[in-house]
């Protein structure tokens, strides 16, 4: 597997190992030894799935407060998703900076969110499924998000007007939310 450091420090997109043959693939999806030796060592006590029926769903851009905060390992398993990552550790120097990245199951490539990060993403095709790993479990008291269209972080999105939840459009922009990390 190969892990790639991103713009935002603690962020990493992974290329797992993809065998292939006549029969279609067969990928490794995780192994917490391979991901330690890899200097990832959280461990992850939640699994999460979603499908999005339609193309141009958003869905986020969610994060929790501490001690409650999660890391992700995130991938796409049907469809492709356009991934998106703010920073939102005050002090950082690159809070406020996001970054998109395509995750789909063409590609098999993960996305390691630490926590201090709010996350994302927007469904590029019909039918898509996500999965993906948390090392906290839900909690709603201290569930928060921030604006998927904040204008401050200007995030370029492949959707002009995405299919969102109820929770997701009234989310504030970043310099209103509560943050704590």
């Amino acid at each position: 597997m190969k892990v790639h450091e991103t713009k935002l420090p603690g962020l990493k997109l992974i290329e797992p190992v993809v065998h292939r043959d006549l029969r279609g693939f067969f990928v490794e999806s995780y192994n917490c030894n391979r991901y330690r030796e890899n200097g990832i060592q959280e461990q992850f006590i939640q699994d999460n799935h979603s499908l999005s029926i339609e193309a141009g769903v958003i869905r986020g851009m969610h994060y929790q407060l501490e001690p409650k905060a999660q890391s992700k390992l995130v991938r796409c398993t049907a469809g492709a998703i356009y991934d998106v990552v703010v920073d939102i550790r005050k002090g950082s120097h690159t809070f406020g900076q996001w970054q998109g990245f395509i995750l789909s199951s063409s590609n098999h490539h993960q996305l390691l969110v630490p926590s201090g990060f709010a996350h994302g993403f927007c469904t590029l095709v019909p039918n898509c499924e996500v999965q993906y790993k948390v090392d906290q479990l839900y909690s709603a008291e201290h569930d928060r998000g921030i604006s998927w269209k904040d204008p401050a972080l200007a995030i370029d999105w492949p959707v002009i007007n995405p299919i969102l939840s109820d929770k997701d459009q009234y989310h504030p922009n970043l310099a209103d939310a509560e943050i704590n990390f």
